[in-house]
C-alpha cells in the first residue's frame, strides 16, 4: 500500500476536491481513501477525491470518488481544476486540453493571465440528455418536465436531465429557505432514480440570471456543482423561464452557462482556484 500521498486541495467556487497525481502510480482502496481523506475533522476535507490519470483516448483521465466513497461520472467544477491543475503542473503546455471521464471526453478551454496562471476555465459539457430512458429516471413519458413528485413534504414539481449524471431540478421561490437539508437527501434516494440524483434548488432571478443550492449524491449540500449549473439551465430553458446563456449564482460563486442553439452543447465557464498542497499519510 502507499502510505504517503502527495496531493493538492483545490476548489471551483467552493466545491472543493483533493487532487491527487496518477500519472506513475495509483493509490489502491479508492474508495476509503476518498471516504479517509475527505472527512473534515481527522482528514484532509473535501466533497470528494478525483485522481488525474493517463488515458488512451484524451490527453489525461479523471476518476472522481465522493466523500462517502461513491465514484461519480462527471463533475464540472472537478474539471476545470484538473485543467489549471495540468498545466501549472506542466503536464501540458496547451491550452484546449481533451478530458476523459466516465461521461465521455470533455474540453477544456484554459484562459490564463498575463503570468501564465489559469484564471478561468471553459468545458465543452456536451448536450444535455433528457429522454427519461438515459437520464435514468422511471417516468411514464418521454421527457419529464415540471412534474409532480410526492414527498414527505406534498408534491414538487421536478424537471430531470443529465449532464453525464442524473439531476432533479425543481423551481422555489426562494433558495435561501428551500428545504435542501430535508427534501435534497429524500429526492436523492427517491426510487424513481436508479442510480439516485443530484438534486437543484433553482430561484429565477431574472431570464439572465439564477440562484442555485444543490445536494449533490455522496457529499450531501455542497458549495457548488458545475453539472447541477448546467441542468439547471436547461430546466429553466424546457419550462420557458431563462435564456439559453445566463449567469447562475451558487453558494460559492458564480457560474456563466450557455447552452448553444448551434450545436446543442452545453458550456461551462467559471474559476478554479488552487488552495494548498501537502502529503496525506494513510492509516
Amino acid at each position: 500500500m502507499i502510505k504517503e500521498i502527495p496531493f493538492t486541495k483545490m476548489h471551483g467556487i467552493g466545491n472543493d476536491y483533493i487532487y491527487i497525481n496518477c500519472m506513475d502510480r495509483v493509490p489502491d482502496k479508492l474508495p476509503r481513501l476518498a471516504i479517509e481523506m475527505s472527512d473534515r475533522h481527522t482528514g484532509v476535507g473535501g466533497d470528494g477525491i478525483i485522481l488525474i490519470c493517463p488515458s488512451e483516448c484524451a490527453d489525461f483521465k479523471m476518476r472522481i470518488f465522493n466523500a462517502d466513497g461513491s465514484e461519480a461520472r462527471m463533475c464540472g467544477n472537478g474539471s476545470r481544476c484538473v485543467g489549471r491543475y495540468v498545466y501549472e503542473s506542466h503536464l501540458t503546455d496547451k491550452t484546449t486540453v481533451t478530458l476523459e471521464t466516465l461521461s465521455g471526453v470533455k474540453t477544456l478551454r484554459l484562459h490564463p493571465d498575463a503570468d501564465d496562471r489559469i484564471t478561468s476555465v471553459t468545458v465543452d459539457m456536451g448536450i444535455p440528455e433528457i429522454d427519461t430512458a438515459e437520464v435514468p429516471v422511471t417516468f411514464d413519458s418521454p421527457q419529464m418536465v415540471n412534474e409532480n413528485v410526492a414527498t414527505t413534504l406534498g408534491p414538487v414539481k421536478i424537471t430531470a436531465v443529465s449532464m453525464g449524471n442524473p439531476h432533479g431540478v425543481t423551481i422555489v421561490d426562494d433558495v435561501d429557505t428551500a428545504p435542501v437539508d430535508t427534501l435534497g437527501p429524500e429526492l436523492e434516494r427517491h426510487p424513481m432514480w436508479p442510480d439516485r440524483a443530484n438534486i437543484e434548488f433553482a430561484e429565477v432571478v431574472s431570464p439572465v440570471e439564477l440562484r442555485m443550492r444543490v445536494w449533490e449524491r455522496g457529499s450531501g449540500e455542497t458549495m457548488a456543482c458545475g453539472t447541477g449549473a448546467c441542468a439547471t439551465l436547461v430546466a429553466c430553458v424546457l419550462n420557458g423561464l431563462s435564456k439559453r446563456h445566463a449567469v447562475v449564482h451558487l453558494l460559492g460563486g458564480d457560474l456563466e452557462i450557455e447552452w448553444d442553439p448551434a450545436d446543442s452543447h452545453v458550456y461551462m465557464t467559471g474559476p478554479a482556484e488552487t488552495v494548498f498542497h501537502g502529503t496525506y499519510r494513510r492509516r
